[in-house]
């Protein structure tokens, strides 16, 4: 099932042209991602005791409609695909508008770093199953 988070647009996330800056959606995307994560039980807390963090190897965003300061906006984070250990994945990201229309999708691939042996890894079998590829 997918994860949401709702959150409204700050002065800070604005450009020059007085709409939310490009760099803002990939923000908003990764809150959303370590909100989810941390609701399963894995906060930064126990990523430290684990010695594992997720790293990304790819981010893309596609805009498609306009947000502005103080509006209502909701993220939307769905595995859409992933290895069977878990250890590699794909989030895709759905801002919508309050009114329900998608302002902008942020895909992001990733994986799990060892934290001592700066390797890629297999996460523990509880993240590995909160990570398998969600239908639509």
């Amino acid at each position: 099932m997918p994860h949401s988070q709702s959150y409204t647009v700050r002065w800070a996330e604005l450009d020059p042209n007085g709409h939310m800056r490009h760099s803002a959606y990939a923000d908003f995307a990764a809150d959303q991602r370590v909100g989810w994560l941390a609701s399963l039980g894995f906060d930064i807390k126990r990523f430290g005791e684990l010695r594992l963090g997720p790293i990304l190897f790819r981010e893309e965003t596609k805009y498609l409609k306009e947000l502005h300061g103080g509006e209502q906006i909701r993220v939307e984070g769905r595995v859409t695909a992933g290895t069977p250990d878990g250890s590699r994945w794909t989030i895709e990201h759905t801002i919508y508008k309050a009114d329900g229309r998608v302002a902008a999708t942020v895909t992001v691939d990733g994986a799990w770093l060892d934290l001592d042996r700066r390797k890629l890894t297999v996460p523990p079998a509880e993240l590995a199953q909160a990570m398998a590829v969600e239908e639509k």
